[in-house]
């Protein structure tokens, strides 16, 4: 079962730092949420093929678990373990949900954020990368912010099969 207060106390407690547990990357999104999704108890499988299935292991890790496009891909059509459907309004997510971005709206994802907060129906977000604790979903401050910006919101089954 997906405990998303885990996954959130995680988001909440690595937001502006790194675990040394876990590889760190340049651009760290994705690996960041994949760190809370894991501390939420979400199973991984696939190793060791990285094009498969979202894991972490042997000093190696699936593409799901890093690349924020990736992660998108996995996230829309995994059927086992980790699992999600779409929604169509950011309003719907809970906390300890995912939102994938792409910034540019040319199809290629960038960017990967979990909801730790709720003011109304707002979601405020974690990320890393350029780290953000408790921030508007939306990027609209952001440099990285564009009027083609396109999201998808992920919520996460709360069963693992």
């Amino acid at each position: 079962m997906y405990n998303r207060e885990a996954a959130v106390q995680y988001a909440d407690e690595w937001w502006n730092g790194r675990n040394q547990e876990f590889p760190s990357f340049d651009v760290d999104c994705t690996n960041f949420i994949s760190q809370c999704l894991l501390a939420g108890g979400a199973p991984m499988y696939g190793y060791p093929n990285r094009e498969r299935g979202w894991w972490l292991q042997g000093g190696t890790w699936s593409f799901s678990w890093s690349v924020a496009h990736s992660m998108r891909w996995f996230l829309s059509g995994s059927k086992k373990g980790l699992t999600a459907r779409q929604v169509k309004t950011a309003a719907e997510l809970d906390l300890g949900d995912v939102i994938c971005y792409d910034f540019q709206g040319d199809g290629r994802f960038d960017h990967t954020t979990i909801v730790t907060d709720k003011v109304g129906d707002t979601p405020l977000v974690n990320a890393h990368t350029y780290d953000a604790y408790h921030r508007t979903w939306d990027y609209k401050d952001s440099y990285a912010y564009s009027p083609n910006a396109k999201y998808i919101f992920f919520k996460i089954n709360d069963q693992f099969t």
